[in-house]
């Protein structure tokens, strides 16, 4: 006597359809460290320049991409208040996030760009700020740091290799209230015939003691 083989009930394919219908979806759904698509701060005039036209493709490495990925507390330029027309820029990297500004060059003295943080604890913090540099930068680009024991302008040669990544420096070590009562600003005052660049600012936490 021949014995039949037991058809597979209908409802264990459909489980394994389901099975494999979830698996793949599991494999498709982009991996949750993706960074968010970050949208360009729309106050900004638009970049100008093709993807990939770049001046400098050896410093191309140096990209931050996601500002999240930095240590500290990093605000990008999306994160800033801009006073006067600020234009965004992919040309000279490298730069955080989607690009840096910069002041076309005009209406010097008018024009600033203005991080406040939200700090979550009073304490010293190392302010550094990011931007891109060559010879058309200005070589005393003006910041004001506001921080609890008043205001202090540093001036810096964005001409300069920036030495931290070849994209950040330091301002200096502030102390400063827990929340949203300092600020840190770049102007362009005292900056005619050259670009000032505006890209993020990162506040790095100093241990007690040093």
């Amino acid at each position: 006597m021949r014995i039949m083989p037991r058809p597979t009930p209908i409802l264990s394919l459909l489980g394994l359809g389901i099975l494999a219908v979830s698996s793949f979806s599991r494999l498709s759904v982009a991996d949750e460290s993706t960074p968010a698509k970050i949208s360009p701060h729309p106050q900004a005039v638009a970049n100008t320049h093709d993807p990939g036209e770049v001046d400098k493709p050896e410093l191309v490495p140096f990209i931050v991409a996601d500002p999240k990925s930095l240590p500290g507390i990093v605000l990008d330029e999306t994160d800033a208040v801009l006073v006067g027309t600020w234009q965004y820029s992919t040309h000279t990297p490298p730069y955080v996030g989607i690009g840096y500004l910069h002041d076309q060059k005009s209406d010097k003295g008018e024009k600033s760009v203005t991080w406040t943080p939200n700090l979550p604890q009073a304490g010293r913090y190392e302010v550094r700020v990011s931007h891109c540099y060559n010879v058309r930068r200005a070589t005393t680009t003006p910041i004001t740091i506001r921080h609890a024991d008043g205001e202090t302008t540093v001036r810096i040669d964005q001409q300069q290799t920036p030495p931290h990544g070849k994209l950040f420096r330091s301002l200096g070590i502030f102390r400063f209230l827990a929340g949203n009562r300092g600020s840190v600003r770049i102007h362009t005052d005292g900056t005619d015939g050259k670009y000032v660049i505006a890209d993020a600012v990162q506040f790095l936490p100093v241990p007690d003691g040093q």
